[in-house]
């Protein structure tokens, strides 16, 4: 079985494409850009550059939170081929896939570790995850300084990483943006058929009582 990954809810756009699934799952091709905007151009492309034009049973798709046009856009694409290829579909949140990179390349296994990534507003999306990966509570969004606060982690990853350690005065960063081909070390509780847009922060209009 091959299983195909979306990432593209930051300023980064990824896809890899794994033979087999799980923590087994072996890389056959990927593909990472930093590209801000314009991910509604380049990320079928890249699927296209992909052996057998990344062909796959499974597919895993990020829900954000991030931007809320590129969250979309890739689960648009996932739910498109998945009906085209007639494969399964599981949703993962980004922070989730960013803790099981730094986790993969900075060996930060056995010690919790704080996420950190750019939100709306100026604000920071934060979560902490255990030793095992997994989320100890909800994301958050809150303004810098109160993200300084959220926890004392010593390993913070993400790409607001180094800010926030630099604003709180402690800790080790791991600058790192989600890249779909660490999407094979999610851990399996993370994984989820539910497919709705993970939003980092209540809407900003309400609607009237």
């Amino acid at each position: 079985m091959r299983m195909l990954a979306i990432e593209c809810a930051t300023e980064a756009c990824s896809v890899a494409l794994f033979e087999g699934a799980g923590a087994d799952a072996r890389l056959l091709d990927h593909r990472h850009e930093v590209i801000g905007r314009g991910h509604a151009e380049r990320l079928v492309p890249m699927i296209g550059e992909l052996p057998e034009r990344g062909r796959a049973e499974r597919i895993l798709v990020s829900r954000g939170p991030g931007s809320f046009t590129g969250t979309r856009i890739g689960l648009a694409t996932a739910r498109a081929l998945a009906i085209a290829w007639g494969a399964q579909v599981a949703g993962f949140a980004t922070l989730g896939l960013v803790a099981a990179t730094a986790r993969t390349l900075h060996d930060a296994d056995g010690s919790a570790l704080l996420v950190a990534m750019s939100g709306g507003h100026g604000e920071y999306f934060v979560q902490c995850f255990d030793a095992q990966g997994l989320p100890v509570a909800d994301h958050r969004s809150l303004a810098p300084e109160q993200a300084a606060h959220f926890s004392d982690a010593p390993l913070v990853a993400g790409s607001r990483a180094e800010d926030l350690v630099a604003l709180r005065g402690s800790g080790q960063a791991f600058e790192i943006l989600p890249d779909a081909r660490f999407a094979s070390a999610l851990p399996a509780a993370l994984l989820s058929d539910r497919l709705a847009p993970i939003y980092g922060r209540p809407p900003d209009a309400k609607l009237p009582a």
